[in-house]
C-alpha cells in the first residue's frame, strides 16, 4: 500500500540539459548525485562541433524535488536545464 501512495506523489519526468562551460561539469555531477535515488536513468553526448555537451536526466520524484533539481542545475555557471513532465 505505501508504495502505491509514493509513486502517486511521485512524477516522472525528463530533464534536458546543456553544458556550455566544462568547468561545471564537476558541480553538475556532485548535484546530480545527490539525486540519484530518484534518478531512473541518463545519457550524456558530447557535441564537439559546438563545444557543448547534451545531457538528458529521467527521474521519478516529487515535483517540487525535481523544480529544485532543475533550479540547482540552472545556477550552475553555463549550464541551463528544463523539465517536460509526465501527467501520471
Amino acid at each position: 500500500m505505501e508504495q502505491k501512495m509514493e509513486q502517486k506523489d511521485t512524477r516522472v519526468a525528463v530533464i534536458g540539459i546543456i553544458v556550455e562551460n566544462p568547468d561545471s561539469v564537476a558541480k553538475l555531477n556532485d548535484i546530480l548525485t545527490k539525486h540519484r535515488e530518484h534518478i531512473i536513468g541518463r545519457m550524456g553526448l558530447p557535441y564537439d562541433k559546438k563545444k557543448i555537451s547534451c545531457i538528458t536526466v529521467v527521474i521519478d520524484a516529487a515535483q517540487n524535488e525535481i523544480n529544485t533539481l532543475c533550479g540547482q542545475i540552472g545556477k550552475l555557471d553555463g549550464v541551463s536545464s528544463k523539465a517536460a513532465f509526465s501527467n501520471i
